[in-house]
């Protein structure tokens, strides 16, 4: 098969695949639908590392209702003041993390493990990727 009908025909030469090749790492990649929430107002203050709760993972289990209106959690970064005392009591976190439900409050390891110095944030999309906007 001669160069020029092969190139017609859809099959790339070496040039063409080393474009396409090197092109693959200016593809976008797809935000975690939901996005993750880093809470560090107190954390590196009390010398452990910035939590990163993974907001997308427990949204695609339960309604917003459920951390929102039953265990108090307020929709706005950074205006919540949870403690770890408070999810050793079963409130916030604690309601599940009771390691009855999910992991428990002594596994410190799950929940923060930001990066110092990471600031209090979202991160990732915060839009669905469905036809609405949460």
């Amino acid at each position: 098969m001669s160069r020029r009908r092969a190139t017609r025909l859809g099959v790339l030469g070496p040039a063409a695949l080393l474009f396409a090749a090197a092109s693959l790492d200016f593809v976008p990649h797809a935000a975690a639908e939901y996005a993750d929430v880093v809470l560090n107002k107190r954390a590196e203050r009390e010398g452990v590392r910035p939590v990163v709760f993974p907001h997308w993972f427990h949204r695609i289990r339960f309604r917003c209702k459920v951390c929102h209106s039953e265990l108090g959690f307020k929709m706005r970064v950074g205006s919540n003041d949870v403690l770890m005392s408070d999810i050793i009591d079963g409130r916030f976190c604690g309601a599940c993390h009771n390691n009855q439900i999910a992991w428990g409050p002594e596994r410190c390891d799950l929940c923060h493990t930001g990066k110092p110095g990471l600031p209090s944030g979202i991160y990732g999309g915060h839009e669905t990727g469905g036809p609405g906007r949460w």
